[in-house]
């Protein structure tokens, strides 16, 4: 099945709006880019857009249902990033790029050479998310999600790629939502999740690149701090709570989302999801609870077993390459502030968990997988370590920044762990650098030198983060 919306709208702004988004920020553009490309090249046949049936109308809030597309007619005005389209030219190669956020702005970087590629002001505190396509990357800004381009694009042709830069800078795609939370890439969409009201918006990940995509909408029956993503089949799984209280996960199918599928009530204070490797009747997510987490898989969900009353996994880190999800670990319930010393690796195929001694302390910042799907932890004595996902076993402990500690804030900057092919990208807060590791070397290869003391990253690399896949197209393991 192909899960693929409608292509891209253009929706005109109002002039306050466009006021507005003038007044809280101010570009500046560094580097040079190709020369400029008319816009028929992106229209050119390396880049067609998918099409399929618009989302349908209807609600039910005791579902959590749909409640239709964001436009059903075509608004024939300028896409909103019409110069960004316009300044788009194709290149020999593409270098990463790394988007690090800060209190006053963005920067972005060449994540090879670390020189200074673009520059932008912007006001309040700002989250940072891959957006999807390997282009964008989604910053939650308060109530919006808006949407910043890299400038690279690899747009795949048959057996082989074209590359694409374009300036880099807020697109004017965004995405209103009450409290801005949670962003999920899963089989080529991306789903937002507004804590402040339930709300839930799905788009296809590569229409971000044609400007403003049309949006499935629906919403969970009451707020919470939630989180939620479209499965291979068409439906949609999501939690469901309140401001005090959340244990429930429901896989939602039907025309409309009316019918619940699938459901757990026992996921104590769920937060948090990470798809794993597929299987072959479709999609394996694990849910981070503080009672041991849910795994739904084979259209059911089965609980992993916890070794004690508490035991939180509510931050996870999954590969779609292999079945082991890694996940935080704290099991004091009364601790005012835990530094957890193991890390869990959660077996999505057996609902099994196992632990992995560390040695040192860590943060929900400090996880991420290798190339191979291998885990990788940053911990408090500055060493990146690189655990076999299947064995536990540590296989390299590689020096990356100095010694640091987690602040008890957790806006308050702190080291970032984010991995793009071969390469992991470390902030060191403290010494504001932005340090670069080779995992098939185990070795740094890259120290650069920050103008500014990062808060939050982001890498991309022109490719899709998280491509479209078969239902049922499960991997041998």
């Amino acid at each position: 099945m192909n899960p693929s919306l409608p292509p891209a709208i253009t929706p005109a702004h109002s002039s306050s709006d466009s006021e507005s988004t003038s007044r809280r920020r101010r570009t500046r553009h560094l580097g040079s880019l190709a020369s400029l490309a008319a816009l028929a090249l992106v229209l050119s046949a390396c880049g067609a857009n998918a099409s399929g049936a618009g989302s349908s109308g209807g609600e039910d809030p005791a579902q959590g249902t749909a409640s239709g597309s964001a436009s059903d007619a075509v608004d024939p005005a300028e896409p909103v990033n019409a110069a960004q389209l316009e300044s788009r030219a194709e290149v020999a190669s593409l270098t990463p790029r790394v988007v690090l956020a800060h209190e006053g702005g963005l920067v972005t970087l060449d994540g090879e050479s670390g020189e200074v590629v673009h520059e932008e002001e912007l006001e309040g505190f700002l989250r940072l998310n891959n957006a999807g396509d390997g282009q964008h990357v989604m910053v939650t800004h308060g109530d919006a999600f808006e949407v910043y381009n890299s400038g690279i694009d690899a747009q795949g042709h048959g057996d082989h790629f074209h590359y694409y830069e374009s300036t880099p800078g807020l697109s004017d795609i965004t995405f209103e939502a009450p409290h801005a939370g949670h962003v999920v890439m899963h089989n080529g969409l991306t789903t937002l999740f507004a804590d402040g009201d339930g709300s839930i918006q799905t788009f296809t990940s590569e229409h971000l690149k044609d400007g403003q995509p049309r949006t499935e909408t629906t919403s969970t029956e009451t707020a919470h701090h939630g989180v939620a993503l479209k499965l291979v089949d068409g439906s949609l799984l999501t939690t469901q709570g309140t401001e005090e209280e959340r244990d429930t996960v429901q896989v939602l199918a039907g025309d409309d989302g009316a019918d619940v599928a699938a459901e757990t009530n026992d996921c104590f204070g769920v937060h948090g999801e990470a798809a794993a490797a597929p299987n072959e009747n479709g999609d394996v997510v694990v849910l981070g609870c503080e009672d041991g987490p849910v795994i739904y898989r084979d259209g059911e969900f089965h609980k992993v077993e916890a070794e004690s009353e508490y035991q939180r996994t509510g931050n996870l880190a999954g590969s779609e390459d292999s079945p082991i999800v890694l996940g935080d670990l704290k099991t004091d319930a009364e601790a005012e502030f835990e530094r957890p010393t193991e890390v869990a690796l959660i077996n999505s195929l057996t609902d099994e968990l196992d632990t992995v001694e560390l040695g040192s302390s860590y943060w929900f910042r400090s996880l991420a997988r290798g190339p191979e799907g291998e885990a990788l932890v940053l911990t408090y004595d500055g060493e990146l370590n690189v655990i076999d996902e299947e064995t536990g076993e540590i296989t390299a402990e590689i020096p990356a920044i100095e010694a640091w500690e987690e602040n008890e804030e957790w806006q308050q900057p702190g080291p970032i762990l984010k991995t793009s092919g071969s390469l992991a990208y470390v902030t060191d807060a403290e010494n504001q650098q932005l340090v670069v590791i080779d995992l098939e070397a185990g070795e740094v290869v890259n120290e650069v030198d920050l103008e500014v003391t990062p808060v939050e990253m982001a890498v991309v690399d022109g490719h899709a983060e998280a491509p479209e896949h078969a239902a049922g197209s499960g991997h041998d393991h």
